[in-house]
């Protein structure tokens, strides 16, 4: 079993890649292989509507040229579960990350939809406000891909703003840790 998390932050290492670390801690404290993907420099263009994944059938986004975007879908495809992490940008979650899920969607969905029935779950970092529509807008890609959503003890939110700050948010920290034992359990039951 396997799990891909996404980092959707500008920052590479900062406050939504410690919270996807508190979770994949968890996750391989199980035994479940995981990778953490840092998105940070990448620039996705979001989908174009050309509709070339719906003539190609290949599960690539095949409109735009090669800007990476493939190679997280190809991971996403190979994985058995999803963690998308993203900070809140103007009560959202980043251009990249939304490109990400819209690229990903459209291509897969174009092709029998293969991330059916994978795990998936949102983390998200707020500095004050924004973190629920950004976090209702991961979680809404992951039904419209018919995947199964993996709470926690809260909404899978922290607080932070300057890199680190998320350390001192003991309720975040404990919902990170307690959603990757539920996903942890819940990846264990479905290929039990």
């Amino acid at each position: 079993m396997n799990i891909v998390a996404f980092n959707g932050s500008s920052r590479k290492n900062g406050n939504t890649a410690i919270l996807l670390r508190r979770v994949l801690v968890e996750l391989e404290a199980e035994g479940i292989e995981t990778e953490l993907v840092q998105l940070a420099g990448k620039r996705f263009a979001g989908c174009t509507a050309c509709l070339k994944c719906a003539e190609t059938l290949d599960n690539r986004c095949s409109g735009v040229p090669d800007d990476g975007l493939n190679e997280c879908l190809q991971k996403m495809l190979a994985a058995d579960g999803i963690l998308i992490g993203s900070p809140t940008y103007y009560a959202n979650c980043t251009a990249t990350t939304q490109a990400l899920m819209e690229r990903a969607g459209y291509a897969t969905r174009q092709n029998g939809n293969p991330l059916a029935r994978k795990v998936g779950a949102a983390v998200v970092v707020a500095r004050r406000g924004g973190a629920i529509h950004a976090f209702d807008s991961i979680n809404h890609w992951f039904q419209i891909n018919e995947m199964i959503l993996i709470g926690s003890s809260y909404w899978n939110i922290a607080v932070g703003r300057e890199i680190g700050d998320v350390e001192h948010d003991e309720e975040g920290l404990a919902t990170m840790t307690t959603l990757g034992r539920t996903m942890a359990w819940a990846l264990k039951k479905l290929n039990a």
